[in-house]
């Protein structure tokens, strides 16, 4: 019981845009909220990628063109949610095993016109295996999902 309540970590947040602003930034600007020094490359990030599609990918590119593919998109419905795996394990390397993966929903619910709830659960940790619980402490800590989502709000705020 305990186990299965640690292998989901839940995160929302109500931003001041229309939802299809807020998954459209949510998708199309992961790079600019997602932290650069969250690099699992032996090189600086020059960019992060999210494929918006079925099947696409969410990766890092390096300067030195070195590519790290860390998160593969498994649902993609523009505006109301988005489905990833998360393939980075315990020791914070990349896991090729899809069954040893985590996966990430956020979904985007208009409470009005121009705010939207937005809605993360990081669940089935516990796949990765021994020391998932490790996986669970990162993400649920201040640098995961409450810094990713804090930045997240910070650009809709910019953009106006």
């Amino acid at each position: 019981m305990t186990q299965a309540a640690t292998a989901v970590v839940r995160k929302q947040l109500v931003v001041e845009a229309p939802l299809e602003r807020a998954f459209t930034v949510f998708t199309e600007r992961f790079g600019d909220f997602k932290p650069a020094e969250h690099n699992l490359l032996g090189a600086e990030i020059a960019e992060t990628v999210f494929e918006p599609r079925v099947g696409g990918h969410i990766y890092d590119r390096g300067v030195d063109g070195s590519e790290c593919r860390w998160a593969r998109v498994l649902a993609y419905e523009p505006p109301d949610r988005v489905v990833f795996s998360w393939d980075i394990g315990p020791q914070w390397q990349i896991e090729t095993e899809p069954d040893n993966t985590s996966e990430v929903e956020v979904r985007f619910v208009a409470e009005t016109p121009q705010r939207t709830r937005v809605e993360l659960e990081h669940r089935n940790i516990d796949r990765h295996g021994p020391g998932w619980q490790a996986v669970t402490d990162g993400i649920a800590g201040d640098a995961g999902w409450p810094l990713y989502l804090a930045r997240y709000a910070a650009l809709l705020t910019e953009a106006g």
